[in-house]
């Protein structure tokens, strides 16, 4: 009987200590507007070739990756499969000028493997991202216009 209530404290243990590993993870795409512009002249679509200034950080905070801190923001062509399935989603319809707050579950980002050494395998992801340009046409504020 001992035993069996020692394993019983042990699983719960586990459990919980998992859980509140976990607490920061969600299971579908997270998207939340940050800054919007007055007007909203270009909208990113599947297949405009996009440029995003972003920070990604895992749920405790750690920064794994920042185009910002490189002064040089990501080019891609959106829905083509380029970058993590999360982004091709969370930036759809995105306004240049806009930055958006993304939580991206681990099945729409680097899955169970993760991207070793500073992604772990199953990590929710949590993007700041800015839309920069959308093929090749900045917000109408950044213009030489």
């Amino acid at each position: 009987m001992a035993k069996l209530l020692l394993s019983i404290v042990f699983a719960t243990t586990i459990l919980l200590s998992a859980s509140a590993k976990k607490s920061g993870d969600v299971k579908e795409l997270q998207i939340g507007v940050k800054h919007k512009p007055e007007t909203c002249s270009i909208q990113a679509h599947k297949g405009d070739r996009i440029k995003v200034h972003y920070r990604g950080s895992l749920t405790d905070g750690k920064v794994f990756d920042s185009s910002y801190e490189r002064g040089d923001p990501i080019e891609f062509e959106l829905g083509s499969g380029q970058v993590i399935k999360g982004w091709d989603q969370g930036l759809l319809g995105m306004c240049v000028g806009e930055k958006r707050k993304l939580k991206i579950p681990s099945k729409l980002g680097y899955g169970d493997q993760g991207s070793p050494p500073t992604i772990p395998g199953g990590a929710t992801l949590i993007f700041e991202a800015e839309l920069v340009a959308v093929n090749g046409e900045p917000s109408v504020g950044d213009s030489d216009l």
